[in-house]
């Protein structure tokens, strides 16, 4: 619009210097121009649309979903697979195929004790910075070796870092994943306390919500029976992320939440 407007000022001086019919006519030409410039910058802006991954869900029943990721330690997971048995909950961990090889039997006891588990890459890398080739075998290594040891492919997939750009949706897309980030961040890795988790954590958590832990931070064993406790005093039910998606068509906002592709979404 600005573009256009200078157009139109350019055509006023335009009258003050030509005749009147080459004035008409420059000024004719301006106008049309300014119309073009805008045009092409409302599609380049479309064209430059930003892909995102869901971060929470819309939905009004009360459900939830936490996840896990595990690249490093092994110490504590266990644990938090007994304390999540002693309250009932399923829940979806995303695992890096680095940690998966030193810990199989690990691996094994998450299946096996019914929760999801999602590709959360082999190597860990900055995902935005590798080509679509890189991508996909940071994603089918990892798959690859998870269904070796329990017979299934992962669906969910969770950048490193929550590092991603367009080109790493589309082409865990592509690979037949759905991206997912996290709407709560449990902050847990920075180590500030137990209360600290748990007030970030369960303070005006809403449906929909998936909550960020990690499965080897320092006072996540502490934190957890308390976190889930106020859930359930809230009325909360906590599900894995692949059943807090919603099903069929869907979009997703630029918030990043999902919604039924008939509802309407909030514009920028």
């Amino acid at each position: 619009m600005m573009k256009q407007a200078k157009a139109e000022r350019a055509a006023g001086r335009m009258k003050k210097r030509w005749p009147a019919g080459i004035a008409s006519a420059l000024a004719l030409l301006c106008a049309v121009s300014g119309v073009y410039l805008a045009r092409a910058n409302s599609a380049e802006v479309v064209a430059r649309k930003r892909e995102l991954p869901v971060y929470s869900v819309d939905r009004d029943d009360k459900k939830i979903a936490i996840s896990f990721d595990a690249a490093w330690g092994g110490d504590k997971t266990t644990k938090i697979l007994d304390i999540l048995d002693a309250y009932g909950v399923k829940t979806t961990f995303f695992l890096v195929d680095t940690w998966t090889q030193r810990f199989p039997e690990l691996v094994k006891e998450i299946h096996d004790r019914g929760h999801e588990i999602g590709n959360h890459s082999t190597t860990h890398p900055q995902m935005s910075k590798l080509t679509p080739e890189k991508i996909r075998q940071e994603l089918s290594v990892m798959a690859q070796n998870l269904e070796a040891i329990t017979g299934e492919k992962p669906t969910l997939f969770r950048a490193p870092y929550g590092d991603y750009n367009n080109q790493v949706i589309l082409t865990a897309r592509e690979a037949g994943y759905v991206p997912v980030q996290w709407s709560v961040d449990s902050l847990d890795w920075k180590n500030k306390g137990v209360q600290d988790i748990i007030a970030r954590t369960t303070n005006s958590i809403r449906s929909g919500d998936i909550v960020l832990f990690h499965n080897d931070s320092r006072d996540i064993l502490e934190a957890l029976p308390t976190i889930l406790k106020s859930y359930r005093q809230q009325g909360l039910t906590v599900v894995p992320v692949g059943e807090l998606l919603l099903q069929g068509e869907t979009t997703i906002d630029v918030q990043g939440v999902q919604h039924p592709a008939a509802a309407t979404v909030p514009e920028v």
